[in-house]
């Protein structure tokens, strides 16, 4: 990739290439403080939230239903989930990373290993339902788009589509991978 990027500098005009790399370095860097700035306003909302104790208003709320899913007691672990769940649904990827780091930090129970409730997280993360999908919709304004918000609707079905897909495949394997080990353990004894 790099050698034909050097030929065509060599070969081509020369000034044409290094105008156009000038040129789409100027609109990445826009692009970025664009979405930095979206990014602020969302993890400040995030922290408010958080911080007047809305946080754990929210992990009370979806308390059975994160007990149910990830099957987990803690409830610290249950509040740090429910944020980070809560930062996935404002379309806020990056924004709930921080909160997905310490949830996943919290399931770790020191074996070494992925466990149950750590996959779940893993794929309702890269499911994530998103109710109000801003960075895509951020994405959308910056590039001059018409309608950017026309796509909450698409998303809001393609994603919870995803996300009951993906917490049943995981419930589904956890559940043969218990059946594989009981017949494992009768076989040995």
């Amino acid at each position: 990739m790099m050698l034909s990027s050097i030929l065509v500098l060599l070969i081509t005009n020369p000034g044409a290439v290094l105008s156009e790399m000038v040129s789409a370095s100027t609109s990445a860097l826009s692009l970025c403080i664009e979405l930095c700035a979206v990014y602020a306003v969302w993890l400040g909302i995030i922290e408010l939230v958080d911080a007047s104790g809305l946080g754990q208003k929210l992990a009370k709320l979806l308390r059975p239903l994160i007990k149910k899913i990830f099957r987990v007691e803690n409830p610290e672990t249950q509040r740090l989930i429910a944020l980070n769940i809560s930062a996935n649904m404002l379309g806020l990827g990056n924004a709930a990373t921080p909160m997905g780091i310490k949830s996943m930090q919290a399931l770790d129970d020191g074996s070494g290993k992925a466990n149950f409730a750590m996959i779940m997280l893993i794929v309702i993360n890269a499911t994530s339902i998103q109710l109000l999908p801003t960075t895509v919709i951020g994405l959308r304004t910056s590039a001059g788009s018409n309608n950017p918000a026309d796509i909450i609707l698409p998303t809001l079905i393609v994603t919870f589509c995803t996300t009951i897909l993906g917490i049943t495949l995981v419930c589904l394997v956890d559940k043969i991978i218990k059946i594989i080990k009981k017949r494992q353990k009768s076989r040995k004894i």
